[in-house]
């Protein structure tokens, strides 16, 4: 009798949706994105509203990722067909074609400047520019969690997290990491993924840059879950762990409510803290900012990070932290040619024009070759489309046509050895016609208190 009634009563609840959705004419909506917290804030505040109906996602940041679609299967019940996906330099032509009311903005890691011009562009044609905040996207969670985010990309985010995650490990909780989303494939198949060995990497067909944030967890065995809803990720997660991690994206703020709010600063980018989009919003809501990379920046520099600190958050306790760079072989690194890779998006839209190869070519005295010179394929497009970039290569590796370009740009240049300063293990991805030598990098707080301190009062009193 109580299932009769129970399938009753979920038939009338569709019919009062279908009646609601027939008597509204819903605004239309395009969604700008890059392939991440666009997915999330759909999955939060549009699917399941009658009022607004997402016509368009637009794409940037992240190559190729624009010739895909949100698949209806995950949309919900007001989308009867897939969700388009052009790139966002079409988006004035959108908004006129496709006569839509509202655009929100939903990626990370621009700068105020930035924002603006898009926000013009978009009000100049007729449509209203829009944000979602934290309480409209954020899930509250079973179990404590603990945010890891940034304001700037490239800032030392993870390092950070991994920190977090050997503390709490050795203080006897079971925890488990959950990285922002990085969904380049077929969105269908990555509702859910989970990495806990190095097979899941080859299941899952990951990208160099999803390789970046993932090994480095396996490596001290931590299991990571990434994927496109976030809530059934969570319900996953919270199965097999005490403590949670959010290890965040870019500069984004976290999909999860967090118990305890940590943020990465970079004094090597000072001011940056309080000039790019959402990177402010994470440092008003830290209860805990890192200053990473004092041993490498001006003292002047980190006195203006501190100053724009307390500006926008009196309350914050500040850790000033080392970032630590070691090699594998530096012997084989004194005096030789080297070719320096580092991490792909902190180069690209993280506007970082070095990073730990960098340091460890100085450091050992390396001559370093310049690596546009040797570019191919969608690489040399990279560095066409980032100018500030030089020296320096990036991980790039969104496709296997980009990772191979990757490896004959590698093979191409003239010079002893390379200098490997990305989160990733290049030996296992390509074959080079020269020695791959690792940098890693590990954070080492100052003085107290450190991590260790705040976590171990956060959690234990």
């Amino acid at each position: 009798m109580l299932g009769k009634k129970a399938k009753k009563a979920k038939i009338v609840k569709k019919e009062l949706k279908k009646d609601v959705s027939e008597q509204i004419k819903a605004d239309k909506v395009i969604i700008m994105g890059a392939s991440g917290r666009d997915w999330h804030n759909f999955l939060m505040y549009f699917k399941n509203n009658p009022c607004l109906k997402v016509v368009a996602f637009t794409a940037s940041q992240i190559p190729g990722i624009e010739k895909r679609v949100f698949p209806k299967e995950l949309a919900g019940p007001y989308y009867t067909e897939d969700i388009p996906i052009y790139p966002e330099e079409k988006i004035i032509q959108l908004i006129k074609d496709l006569d839509v009311k509202h655009v929100y903005l939903c990626y990370s890691d621009l700068s105020f400047q930035e924002v603006m011009e898009k926000a013009s562009e978009v009000l100049a044609a007729g449509a209203n520019f829009s944000f979602l905040g934290t309480r409209a996207t954020t899930i509250k969670t079973n179990i404590p969690l603990i945010s890891i985010t940034a304001v700037r990309t490239g800032a030392g985010k993870s390092q950070t997290s991994r920190k977090v995650g050997l503390i709490l490990k050795e203080l006897g909780y079971k925890v488990v990491a959950i990285r922002h989303p990085m969904p380049y494939g077929d969105l269908r198949t990555e509702v859910v993924q989970r990495f806990a060995k190095y097979d899941d990497l080859k299941k899952h067909q990951t990208t160099i840059e999803e390789r970046e944030e993932y090994e480095p967890w396996i490596r001290i065995g931590i299991p990571v879950y990434a994927g496109v809803d976030y809530q059934k990720i969570l319900e996953r997660a919270e199965q097999e762990a005490d403590i949670i991690i959010w290890d965040g994206g870019n500069n984004d703020f976290s999909f999860y409510k967090p118990d305890l709010s940590i943020v990465v600063a970079d004094p090597l980018r000072a001011g940056h803290e309080r000039s790019y989009y959402p990177g402010l919003i994470n440092l008003i809501n830290a209860d805990v900012v890192v200053i990473n990379k004092v041993d490498h920046a001006k003292r002047k520099d980190v006195r203006h990070v501190i100053q724009n600190i307390r500006k926008f958050n009196l309350r914050a306790k500040i850790i000033k932290a080392n970032s630590i760079i070691k090699v594998e072989n530096p012997d084989l690194v004194a005096g030789k040619s080297a070719l320096l890779v580092e991490d792909g998006p902190t180069l690209t839209h993280g506007g970082m024009k070095f990073g730990a190869a960098r340091i460890a070519a100085l450091t050992f005295k390396a001559k370093i070759v310049n690596a546009k010179e040797f570019a191919v394929g969608s690489i040399k497009e990279t560095f066409d489309k980032y100018p500030h970039l030089d020296m320096e290569l990036p991980a790039m590796g969104y496709s296997k046509q980009q990772i191979k370009d990757l490896q004959d740009t590698i093979n191409r240049a003239k010079c002893d050895i390379v200098l490997d300063g990305s989160p990733v293990n290049l030996k296992k991805l390509i074959k080079t016609n020269k020695p791959i030598i690792d940098v890693t990098y590990e954070l080492e707080e100052i003085g107290k208190p450190d991590l260790k301190m705040l976590l171990r009062k956060h959690f234990q009193g």
